[in-house]
């Protein structure tokens, strides 16, 4: 039986305007099951206040209030990962839209470049922030030396920091001074203090990936929309980890 509501939108209407499918084809994966509205399966009719509503495609937590943004932005050294700032430097927020308001979520350092996601979806803020979702990101750290096998095993292990040892990362070489390091927690200046703690300064870093996205076209200060399957995809990483994380 479909649903008796007569408020709000039409289900297909809202998942089609956020580019998940056409209406028809939207209409279909309700019919199918594949879409569930507050933990329930939708049924054709279905309709829902994009303000407030929960709603799932094949699992995967799909936003779509109608004033949700996600901004790629490749950040520039020198610019502050905030949205705002005491001493009056340059703040990434000001190099995107102003309206709606956006605020970066997670940081990179001041001097550190590459991709930074900007947003006002505070759910799927907190998945990417938080370090039980375990999200990868991809850093490439050139060193002021030639890391040695035992450099790239204690980074692959762990290495102890003044916060505690850092949990088991990815570490290969791009070149003999070029790092590439795939970690998942979030902590201050993580990746400039693990090759502190082997010996070795950082040059320059440059984060390319987080978690699914990545984006070689960008270049320093250039940003986009993110595309709607891309935020699926983002959906789909942090929903996945939650799983792992037990």
């Amino acid at each position: 039986m479909a649903d008796e509501r007569v408020d709000g939108v039409r289900l297909q209407k809202v998942l089609a305007a956020r580019g998940i499918a056409s209406r028809r084809v939207v209409e279909d994966m309700i019919a199918e099951g594949r879409i569930a509205v507050n933990g329930e399966i939708a049924v054709l009719g279905r309709r829902i206040d994009p303000e407030s509503d929960v709603i799932e495609v094949d699992g995967v937590l799909v936003g779509v209030a109608p004033d949700l943004v996600h901004y790629l932005l490749h950040k520039p050294a020198g610019v502050v990962s905030t949205a705002s700032d005491t001493h009056d430097r340059p703040i990434v927020t000001d190099i995107v839209p102003s309206e709606p308001r956006v605020w970066p979520v997670g940081r990179l350092d001041i001097e550190t470049e590459g991709l930074l996601l900007l947003s006002n979806n505070g759910e799927l803020t907190h998945r990417l922030t938080h370090p039980s979702f375990s999200v990868d990101k991809e850093y490439l750290a050139e060193l002021d030396g030639e890391p040695k096998p035992g450099d790239l095993r204690a980074w692959r292990n762990g290495v102890e920091l003044e916060d505690g040892m850092t949990a088991p990362a990815k570490a290969s070489l791009v070149s003999p001074r070029v790092l590439r390091l795939i970690i998942h927690e979030g902590r201050n200046r993580q990746v400039r203090r693990m090759c502190d703690a082997r010996g070795f300064r950082v040059k320059r870093l440059v984060r390319t990936r987080i978690g699914p996205l990545t984006d070689t076209t960008l270049k320093p200060g250039e940003w986009r929309v993110l595309e709607p399957e891309e935020v699926r995809k983002l959906e789909e990483a942090t929903g996945r980890a939650e799983g792992s994380s037990g």
